[in-house]
């Protein structure tokens, strides 16, 4: 299998483990001289959160770009990379994350999600985006752990 397309996904509550999450990016993609993409996921509730915590009213006033700079967790991702020398796209999309997700990796040859260490009865009361994208992706997901 060739990996000509490959998906980072992140989202809010990625603080800790976003290097750890570039990096993977980087030493999947880099070798493989493959494209790499990330997307910042939010949803509806994390965006406005995160539009309150950048000072701005409307995504249409700050460019994608200036988001991931300017917000911790992306900055993190987006400094990791550029340091690697890994050229990337970056994209933006709102949404439930699982959804959202899935649907980004619909192009992808390989998709990169983080998350959280849960019990199965944390998952079966709050659910769980990433095992809801480990199950229904459409292709192989790479999934790291949260620290």
């Amino acid at each position: 299998m060739a990996l000509n397309e490959v998906l980072l996904a992140v989202r809010p509550g990625d603080e800790e483990s976003g290097r750890k999450l570039a990096q993977t990016l980087v030493d999947i993609a880099q070798p493989a001289d493959a494209h790499a993409r990330i997307a910042i996921v939010l949803t509806e509730e994390e965006r406005e959160a995160v539009l309150q915590s950048l000072g701005v009213d409307d995504l249409s006033d700050i460019s994608t770009e200036e988001l991931a700079r300017r917000h911790g967790t992306f900055k993190n991702v987006i400094d990791t990379v550029e340091k690697a020398d890994l050229e990337y796209e970056l994209g933006l999309s709102i949404g439930p994350h699982a959804e959202r997700i899935i649907e980004l990796a619909t192009d992808a040859d390989l998709a990169i999600i983080g998350g959280a260490d849960r019990s199965a009865t944390g998952k079966a009361v709050f659910g769980s985006a990433a095992q809801d994208v480990l199950q229904s992706a459409p292709c192989p997901v790479v999934f790291v752990r949260r620290d």
